[in-house]
């Protein structure tokens, strides 16, 4: 499953935890501040969310103390495993009955309820809050923006995606870290020679290499060249820049860059993150969420500080901005547009006040999750660790400092675009399509 490294958030062994969403918990819908009755009754503002832990705890305590502070406008909360709510969501949303604050991962999903007239546009509302739009990052935005216009607000934590690289296996070959693009092609013999593979990938789950892509076009091309696919403008996939990336990722490719088996690898048993951390792999591109297995069970890569990360670096002569990253920017909170005026202000009220306040981005952070605010900063200072220290610091200056912060693509897309790009990534890892091919594949779904 392809939820696994967004749709999840694990927290192992009390440490710093790989923090993508929620856990699915094993139970069934959840409610509290009330039973849940019409779901977008006037007066009882309803609000659903995840279950698992850490998340809904943090959410349940947001809602508790918005409910004691304004006895006359409650909001009624429900908890759902993942699963079950992108079922009951999507029903629904179909039926006129969406709760009154639509929590989701903006992107496709968001455009498809904008074109749709089921989200309220909150442009003008974060005008008149600037102070809360100016609290969050800037890069969060990008995957709640649709057409120009915002209609969901940014809320939990970021998780970019990282280079992470294993310091002895470095120093037993006397490596340095990779600067560059052709950093990285140059240390794939230096490392296969030594008999260690240059990079883990679990290939086998699609979505592992899509994120080589992901920075990849950006790093080439800049940001526009995604942009313009999600934007629908017909042929982007053919873009110089485009083709150029997808050249490239062949070449690291048959150049012997991965675990020999690579795509017969998946994500979710863990088996890349073990190659990382024994050493039989020398670096892994993965999400920030992975920081928590590799220290709960990596055999001390992480305790004993030989875990290295970066962002991914620059490609010579490219376009693209190095700072920029990709992965997750946030969680976000949409309004209904069925619900009454006075629900909709009440969760306006909710958002502005209960889900990124000082005691949600404490409880965030302690949970291991940098959240969405430039204030996680103050927060990430009080922890202990000194290695979940640095960590935490590293994903902080990531987010922040990212003009872009690019949605992964299989969320950014529709369904329908997202099930067609990871079948071409596949081959395209696969090498049993070209560049060409991969381009023209993709070109004939844009805009669907």
């Amino acid at each position: 499953m392809t939820t696994s490294r967004r749709t999840f958030l694990s927290l192992v062994g009390g440490g710093v935890l790989a923090t993508g969403l929620a856990a699915c918990g094993t139970s069934g819908p959840k409610s509290s501040g009330g039973s849940t009755g019409s779901e977008g009754a006037s007066g009882s503002a309803s609000y659903w969310f995840l279950s698992g832990q850490p998340q809904q705890g943090i959410c349940e305590a947001q809602v508790k103390r918005f409910n004691d502070a304004n006895p006359s406008t409650q909001i009624k909360s429900t908890a759902f495993q993942s699963e079950a709510f992108a079922q009951k969501i999507k029903t629904a949303i179909g039926a006129g009955t969406a709760p009154t604050l639509m929590f989701g991962w903006g992107g496709g999903g968001l455009k498809s309820y904008v074109e749709a007239g089921q989200v309220e546009d909150l442009t003008d509302w974060f005008g008149q809050n600037a102070d809360l739009k100016n609290s969050i990052f800037p890069a969060a935005f990008g995957a709640a923006t649709v057409n120009g216009k915002i209609y969901a607000v940014p809320v939990e934590t970021v998780t970019p995606i990282v280079l992470f690289w294993n310091k002895k296996v470095f120093e037993k070959v006397g490596a340095q870290p990779p600067q560059s693009w052709s950093d990285i092609m140059d240390l794939v013999p230096k490392f296969n020679n030594a008999g260690i593979a240059p990079f883990s990938l679990a290939g086998q789950s699609r979505w592992t290499n899509m994120m080589w892509l992901e920075f990849l076009f950006d790093r080439i091309g800049g940001s526009e060249v995604f942009q313009n696919i999600y934007d629908g403008k017909p042929n982007s996939w053919s873009d110089p820049s485009a083709l150029k990336a997808l050249d490239e990722m062949q070449k690291l490719i048959k150049g012997g860059g991965f675990i020999k088996g690579f795509s017969s690898i998946t994500a979710d048993s863990g088996a890349d993150q073990a190659l990382l951390s024994t050493g039989k792999a020398a670096m892994m591109l993965h999400g920030a969420w992975v920081y928590g297995t590799m220290k709960a069970s990596g055999g001390g890569i992480v305790t004993d500080g030989h875990l290295g990360y970066l962002n991914f670096p620059p490609v010579d002569g490219g376009k693209g901005d190095p700072v920029n990253t990709v992965g997750n920017p946030g969680q976000y909170l949409s309004i209904s547009s069925k619900a009454s005026q006075q629900d909709q202000d009440t969760a306006k009220k909710f958002l502005s006040t209960s889900t990124l306040d000082d005691t949600s981005v404490e409880a965030w952070v302690q949970a291991g999750g940098v959240p969405v605010v430039k204030s996680a900063k103050d927060k990430i200072a009080s922890v202990s660790d000194p290695n979940d220290k640095a960590w935490l610091n590293f994903v902080y200056e990531t987010s922040a400092n990212a003009k872009n912060f690019a949605q992964s693509w299989d969320q950014a897309l529709s369904p329908a675009q997202a099930e067609t790009l990871l079948d071409n990534i596949a081959k395209l890892f696969q090498l049993s399509i070209s560049p060409q091919q991969f381009a023209t594949n993709m070109n004939a779904v844009i805009g669907q």
